[in-house]
């Protein structure tokens, strides 16, 4: 049976707008009739792989997505001595014969979907390089730099999906959910000016700022649910288990630590996770999202602490599952507000030991 590690996190950010959508607007969601704040798990998985936890802990074991590998072949044989044209057109081949999609008709210098690349499938790429240049006509036949299994933290955690070469396919080991408000909110209006240095007070009095302009904003308590799969983390590592520690670690603390950078600069919207709940164990996952269907106020008789009544409702429905289902797992629970509760430290170590046990 597979073994799951399953974490819930309560978050607390004040005015902030970190995930927005197409107008500028803080993405919501509605959910037992009220509106919350929501941050979508592509804003969270971006600003994880982004962060220098990943880069810290896992300094080589992080691979690359992206549109432009022709482009870089391309530049490569360039700076090998071969003209724009030949390099362009041993560059299509290559990224044709490895199915790492077809070039765009508009613009060959790019393919048409993204493609994730291991370190180990970046260095074969690397090469290609010196023995494309080396040669008069290449033999492409059965080229391949794609591995099944390849070298990247990344790719083990979030998955791979290659629509040209589903056979090199990653099923994500780790699942995370959109963070939403734990209570309703409203999402308000910032109205701000720009001044102009430059004008004199007359200008300013005549003509007002430089520049106007509305911006929306809101706050509250976020919770986050993310499942991994540590039997699949472990396989997609190719049973690298020093490797999958570090990935959990990595995983974990920008989890607790890390912030979406959507307009920190107009709100320093940085924060850290005040509780979190870890769960482990060969039960089937499930979220606790349903502690908040109804939200979180008044009625929980907290004198308005979201943070505190939230944690309640979280315990008390892991409580109830686990009277209901008679669950068996392994909990262990982090709480900024408390003193005597674990240390951060003990909750990836606790995670980090269900590797042993695969």
């Amino acid at each position: 049976m597979a073994h799951f590690i399953q974490l819930h996190i309560l978050n607390s950010y004040p005015a902030s707008n970190l995930n927005r959508d197409d107008t500028g607007r803080p993405k919501t969601l509605k959910y037992g009739g009220a509106e919350r704040l929501r941050i979508s798990s592509q804003s969270l998985k971006r600003a994880f792989r982004e962060s220098d936890i990943f880069a810290d802990n896992l300094p080589q074991a992080l691979g690359k997505r992206s549109i432009v590998f022709m482009k870089s072949l391309v530049e490569g044989l360039k700076a090998a001595g071969l003209d724009e044209a030949e390099a362009q057109e041993r560059a299509e081949s290559v990224i044709t014969a490895a199915k790492l999609g077809k070039p765009k008709k508009e613009d060959k210098s790019k393919t048409e979907q993204l493609v994730h690349l291991g370190p180990d499938e970046l260095a074969l790429l690397d090469e290609l390089v010196e023995k494309l240049s080396a040669v008069e006509k290449p033999d492409l036949k059965g080229l391949t730099i794609l591995k099944h299994k390849p070298r990247a933290a990344d790719i083990a955690m979030f998955g791979r999906m290659l629509a040209d070469n589903p056979g090199y396919d990653v099923e994500a080991a780790v699942q995370v959910a959109h963070a939403f408000t734990t209570h309703r909110i409203a999402v308000e209006d910032d109205f701000y000016t720009a001044v102009d240095d430059l004008k004199n007070e007359d200008d300013l009095a005549v003509n007002g700022a430089g520049f106007l302009g509305v911006q929306q904003y809101g706050a509250g308590t976020f919770y986050l649910y993310i499942c991994v799969n540590a039997d699949l983390l472990l396989n997609n590592l190719d049973g690298d288990k020093a490797l999958a520690k570090s990935t959990l670690k990595a995983l974990i603390e920008a989890a607790a630590k890390v912030s979406p950078r959507g307009k920190q600069n107009s709100y320093a919207s940085h924060s850290r996770a005040h509780f979190i709940l870890e769960e482990i164990g060969t039960e089937a996952p499930r979220s606790l999202a349903q502690a908040f269907q109804c939200p979180v106020g008044r009625l929980d008789n907290d004198d308005d602490d979201y943070m505190v009544a939230s944690i309640k409702r979280l315990k008390k429905l892991q409580e109830n599952y686990t009277q209901a289902y008679d669950e068996r797992i392994e909990s262990v629970e982090m709480n900024v507000g408390n003193s005597e509760s674990l240390p951060f430290a003990a909750l990836v170590e606790q995670a980090q030991n269900i590797i042993d046990r695969i």
